[in-house]
């Protein structure tokens, strides 16, 4: 050991241990010392070497936290702001802002604001990245990734005294102890680096004129399919022919007699509107807006009440007021009085001349008349100029269409004289011949 370089011309001692329980102690001994700037050195992790070092809890998992709030926050707000406000989307009346079909977007913007801050949080934290250090211009350092344990205690600490320092490593049976010189070497970067350096940049330029070129020019070639995917595996496409099968379809019908699991529609109450057993209506005519079949043949045995599956309740009556809003009220009105928005449209471009026929007053005679089964069967596959909803209303919705409809011709149908209003004051609703478009009030529909 030599003290024969100035203190200042140093960059630390170091010292170096055979084993862990060594450099264990060594550190023990530096800390109740009282440095501040000073590292240990293994070939693999040491556990309670923390401890033994006296570090405290970093603040990264903080300022992690923080900034993970911040990415919900953003990520709500920016949602919130394009969707909800700046430029509103109605889709089926569904609400303008909900936050379950805004967590996902949000959720990965806590991910991507608390991963980045990790990284660079870390690398700040540490004061990374360090390209050159002057412990590895040693020797004996170079075994340190290898089969040693080292202490270096640098000379920048304030109570730094590098006899004392010496003292304290080879207290804990160190091996060697030895200065650090401090590096002040300067080399240049090699002049092919710089070259190489170049290139890259403007390599860097290539992608980003590619898509300039590809969004303004144009060519009768197809542009360049870089991932493939699954775009060009064989496969037949729907509605294309196929030589391999006789009808030379290359799409197949189902077998006939399968059923799909949870498709065994055995429940004719609840599935067609008729009762249990009876004939399944595919397909009815309509004689002067009456339900039922042609003259001649026998009418169904249409369900008079509700399926045991969908039992007239409060819940299925809010239920029905919500798929009605979401798919009849545009047509039939709010209130089902046959002034929807489409009916009020209608009248204004006078698309009666043309053939259209607007929507029937769901209160009316003809309409009363109708049984339960019938109700839903009009859902399911519609009446004269209506389409039938089968595909988008599932059947238990299509009954709760079915009750709610029910409910308004219990209330929005009752006589002024009815003795069931004594104290209600009740407006008769205005048909369509009486009222023009600029004359509707807001809230019809």
């Amino acid at each position: 050991m030599s003290d024969s370089n100035p203190q200042e011309k140093i960059h630390g001692v170091v010292g170096y241990y055979t084993d862990v329980d060594s450099v264990m102690e060594a550190s023990r001994r530096v800390r109740d010392a009282g440095y501040k700037r000073w590292d240990s050195y293994t070939p693999f992790p040491v556990h309670g070497i923390d401890d033994a070092m006296g570090i405290k809890p970093t603040i990264l998992p903080w300022i992690v936290l923080c900034m993970g709030l911040t990415g919900l926050g953003a990520g709500l707000l920016l949602q919130w702001y394009t969707n909800a406000y700046d430029y509103v989307f109605l889709i089926s009346g569904k609400p303008d802002w909900s936050l379950p079909a805004n967590i996902p977007v949000t959720f990965e913007m806590v991910i991507a604001f608390s991963a980045f801050t990790t990284f660079f949080g870390m690398l700040a934290l540490n004061k990374l990245p360090h390209l050159s250090n002057p412990l590895h211009k040693l020797e004996r350092f170079k075994r340190v990734t290898n089969d040693r344990f080292a202490i270096c205690v640098e000379a920048a600490d304030a109570n730094f005294d590098a006899t004392r320092v010496r003292s304290i490593l080879s207290g804990a049976n160190a091996e060697a102890v030895e200065d650090c010189p401090v590096d002040t070497s300067r080399a240049a970067l090699p002049l092919w680096l710089h070259g190489v350096a170049a290139i890259a940049t403007c390599l860097t330029f290539i992608p980003l004129a590619t898509a300039f070129k590809g969004r303004f020019a144009t060519s009768e070639k197809p542009r360049l399919h870089v991932w493939p995917d699954m775009d060009w595996q064989r496969k037949r496409k729907t509605q294309t022919e196929w030589e391999m099968f006789p009808d030379g379809r290359a799409m197949r019908l189902p077998v006939e007699g399968t059923v799909a699991q949870g498709e065994l529609r055995d429940d004719f109450e609840f599935y067609y509107g008729v009762a249990q057993d009876s004939s399944v209506p595919a397909g009815v005519t309509y004689d002067s807006g009456t339900m039922g079949m042609k003259d001649g043949q026998a009418q169904y045995s249409w369900l008079a009440n509700y399926p045991s599956k969908a039992p007239a309740t409060a819940e299925l009556l809010e239920r029905g007021q919500q798929r009605y809003g979401i798919y009849c009220a545009v047509c039939h009105g709010d209130v089902g009085n046959g002034m929807g928005s489409v009916a009020l449209r209608a009248n204004e471009i006078n698309a009666l001349a043309t053939g259209w026929v607007q929507p029937k007053s769901l209160y009316s005679d003809n309409a009363k008349a109708y049984s339960n089964g019938e109700l839903y069967h009009i859902v399911t596959h519609g009446i004269s100029t209506m389409k039938g909803y089968g595909a988008q209303v599932k059947p238990a919705d299509r009954w709760a269409i079915v009750a709610y409809v029910r409910a308004l011709q219990k209330t929005q149908g009752l006589k002024p004289n009815d003795d069931r209003l004594d104290g209600i004051e009740l407006k008769p609703a205005p048909t369509i011949k009486d009222v023009r478009v600029s004359e509707a009030p807001s809230d019809a529909r």
